[in-house]
């Protein structure tokens, strides 16, 4: 069946169905610059007049040179191009393979801080999606990091607000604060653990929500936190080999045709530094999967419930069908959503001045 081409983000802004993930433009282990600049800039600017409409950054890649790049490569910025960044992740320096000294920041002025030089990099009064990095911070109750970022989003420095690395039920205790126009988790063909059958699930919220979905690793078929790799599973690979020979395609093609026939609100950002492989990733969103293809990629990995997979030091429990641990908002919540209901200018969750450019 034919699929949508283009998906709505907040209402206002629409973007096609694969972005690109900008974060393997860092050094390396995702610390300091890139080591081609050149060719990092040309490759942003291809994808560009490629047709991307969506690239994805993080303060937290470089960190801050990731966005600097981008900016260098696209400023000013094609009309047809949205860039979403994010905020609350630090890193306390290049260790190991992976960055292993992260942790998650979620007080107003740590992320107020993130916003406005996230903002400065770029080089754009308002930006387009702002992710908040992850649900794990605590050293802010999740509810008052959302609601710092509707207060930024009421002063004009965010166009729309996503959600990183959280549960269902912290997506709906957000939904009751500001409206969430994405929602990024990992999710791919092996790895599908922040997802539920039930009602819980976040891939079932977020839609329920009018939120895209983007998956983070979609192509990998490593664990979470390895580097991404195709190599994967055998048992995996035997089920993609024949499915990707048939298309004619590669497996990176059939696992991203898989995310994009599940929702025409899933929004893969695959990331690359190669051109050709770019051009590879784009076309993926011609193949069109059989309903036999579908259920033979389905049956590799079981999908877990939220429950099982909620993550730590967070003021919401994950959501599940017992009403002990199903998510009430909070107190502070729902007076901060009623506040923000005002409209502009009436909502001050915190008696903070506004800061000028």
């Amino acid at each position: 069946m034919a699929r949508s081409t283009m998906i709505p983000l907040g209402g206002d802004l629409r973007a096609g169905r694969i972005g690109y993930g900008a974060m393997r433009l860092t050094g390396p282990n995702l610390w300091g610059d890139y080591a081609d600049r050149d060719a990092g800039v040309a490759l942003l600017r291809h994808a560009a007049e490629a047709g991307v409409t969506l690239i994805d950054t993080a303060d937290v890649y470089g960190p801050h040179t990731n966005e600097l790049l981008i900016r260098e490569a696209l400023h000013p910025y094609p009309e047809h191009v949205v860039i979403a960044t994010k905020g609350g992740f630090v890193r306390g320096g290049p260790v190991g393979a992976r960055p292993a000294l992260i942790d998650a920041i979620g007080n107003a002025s740590y992320l107020r801080q993130c916003a406005y030089l996230s903002a400065r990099r770029l080089g754009v009064e308002r930006i387009d999606l702002y992710y908040l990095h992850s649900g794990r911070a605590r050293d802010a109750s999740f509810e008052d990091q959302v609601g710092t970022l509707a207060e930024l989003r009421q002063l004009g420095l965010i166009r729309h607000i996503g959600l990183s690395n959280v549960t269902a039920a912290q997506l709906a205790a957000a939904r009751q604060i500001v409206d969430i126009a994405a929602v990024s988790a990992h999710f791919n063909v092996v790895a599908r653990e922040v997802v539920a059958r039930e009602q819980a699930a976040l891939l079932g919220a977020a839609l329920e929500a009018g939120a895209a979905f983007v998956p983070w690793q979609p192509v990998s078929l490593t664990a979470p936190g390895s580097p991404t790799g195709t190599g994967g599973p055998a048992a995996a690979r035997r089920v993609l080999e024949p499915i990707a020979s048939r298309h004619r395609a590669t497996i990176s093609q059939i696992t991203l045709a898989w995310l994009l026939a599940r929702s025409p609100a899933i929004m893969p950002c695959p990331g690359t530094t190669s051109v050709a492989h770019l051009h590879e990733t784009l076309a993926a969103e011609a193949i069109e999967l059989s309903h036999a293809d579908i259920d033979s990629i389905d049956s590799i990995s079981p999908e877990r419930t939220a429950a099982q997979s909620a993550p730590s030091g967070s003021s919401v429990t994950a959501g599940t069908d017992d009403p002990r641990t199903r998510c009430r908002p909070t107190r502070s919540a729902c007076a901060a959503a009623a506040r923000l209901r005002r409209g502009p200018g009436a909502c001050r969750l915190r008696a903070l001045p506004v800061q000028k450019k």
